[in-house]
């Protein structure tokens, strides 16, 4: 997905979330000024890919302990110049679990969610915001994660317990969109 799809999806993107609407419009704008927003070294709102990680059953999520922030999150990270967001959230995903790409599988191709939030400053980087933009990955979660050096831990966490790793207003939305599209799933297997 490069600068341009991306620009396209964001500028096209309908939610249910008011907050999230606004945010893929705020996107739009900023890929349409040519911003160089794919680089953790200019100013404002920097791009970032993130995966929402379910297992099979659909029962769990994955999420890391951030070694900088201190909180739970999905695997994620900046762009470091790559514009292909989708490539950059595989990236991140297989670097902060610490599996092989081909042990990762896409679940949707559309972009699953998008958040704008606060990055607070830190030894190497003034605060920022970041547009992340987010997808649906499946990992079976009968594999050993080893993770990497940006995570204290790596946790499946089943679906009701989420709330209680993070309360976020986006986790949250996740966690909603995540039940939604459990449902939709079930529904399309039954079908003949």
């Amino acid at each position: 997905m490069d600068r341009q799809e991306l620009e396209r999806r964001l500028c096209h993107y309908r939610s249910r979330y008011p907050e999230e609407g606004a945010y893929a419009r705020r996107g739009c704008m900023l890929l349409r000024s040519g911003s160089d927003c794919f680089r953790r070294d200019t100013p404002g709102l920097h791009i970032t890919g993130s995966t929402w990680v379910i297992n099979p059953a659909r029962t769990a999520v994955l999420l890391m302990l951030h070694r900088k922030l201190g909180q739970w999150f999905q695997p994620g990270g900046h762009a470091d110049g790559d514009e292909d967001v989708l490539r950059v959230a595989l990236k991140e995903c297989s670097e902060e679990t610490g599996l092989p790409p081909e042990r990762i599988r896409l679940v949707l191709p559309d972009i699953f969610d998008i958040d704008i939030h606060r990055i607070p400053a830190n030894r190497r980087e003034a605060e920022h915001q970041h547009l992340d933009i987010r997808f649906l990955v499946e990992i079976d979660d009968a594999m050993a994660i080893p993770g990497n050096d940006e995570s204290h831990e790596l946790r499946w966490v089943p679906l009701s317990q989420v709330p209680v790793y993070n309360r976020e207003r986006s986790i949250h939305r996740l966690l909603a969109k995540s039940r939604e599209w459990i449902v939709h799933e079930g529904r399309n297997r039954i079908r003949p």
